[in-house]
């Protein structure tokens, strides 16, 4: 990662990844959100990413902004390095799942190269983290994910729980009580077409569950 980004620099390439993960540029208006900032600010910062040597975006006005190749790798460092540090926070340090992403923040823009290295062989070299994301290679490489939103399931399909796609902590915890977590093997017993909801059924609980939530769990279907 280039010594010269500050923390707000990678805050906004983490973010621009994040938003334009489905192949279509990022909106100021969604990276104003994301940041909690006007979109004039967001929009000054972009313009100074996008003339950085090298340029670390692409921004055309009223298009929305993407990365470029070095944009992409510096993303790919700090989110690595916030899933690795996700990951050891869990294993070794004892917080759960819900805790670690705003410890993760604070640290992800400080650790050096050395202690990600010494992070991720002392974890066995992690390809997911707690909540199921993948966790970028030592080379800076997304892997691809095959997994299927829950909200895709239907009766009698069964699967297994890999990934949570959530930051909100007190969702970790609903989740967690009811036995929504990865790992978790479920069956689809219901669907209702009016309303999306399916009724799940797990070693723990049966409940039903309304697309706001199936749409951020992804199984492996078995």
């Amino acid at each position: 990662m280039p010594d010269l980004l500050t923390r707000s620099n990678q805050d906004y390439l983490k973010h621009i990844y994040e938003l334009s993960a489905d192949g279509q540029p990022a909106s100021t208006t969604d990276l104003a959100v994301r940041l909690g900032i006007s979109p004039a600010s967001v929009t000054g910062m972009i313009q100074r990413l996008a003339k950085a040597k090298p340029a670390l975006v692409h921004y055309h006005k009223h298009q929305g902004v993407t990365l470029t190749d070095s944009g992409n790798r510096a993303a790919l460092e700090v989110i690595r390095h916030h899933r690795l540090l996700e990951t050891w926070l869990v294993q070794t340090l004892g917080y759960s799942w819900d805790q670690v992403h705003e410890e993760a923040e604070r640290l992800e823009h400080v650790i050096s190269e050395e202690m990600e290295a010494r992070i991720a062989a002392a974890l066995n070299y992690p390809t997911r983290d707690p909540h199921g994301d993948l966790i970028p290679s030592a080379e800076l490489i997304m892997p691809a994910d095959d997994l299927t939103p829950l909200s895709a399931l239907r009766p009698n399909q069964k699967g297994t729980i890999v990934r949570v796609h959530s930051k909100d902590a007190s969702l970790l915890r609903h989740l967690e009580e009811l036995g929504l977590v990865p790992g978790t093997q479920l069956e689809v017993t219901s669907h209702s077409a009016y309303d999306g909801n399916l009724t799940v059924q797990n070693d723990q609980t049966t409940t039903v569950v309304g697309p706001a939530i199936t749409s951020r769990i992804f199984v492996r279907v078995l």
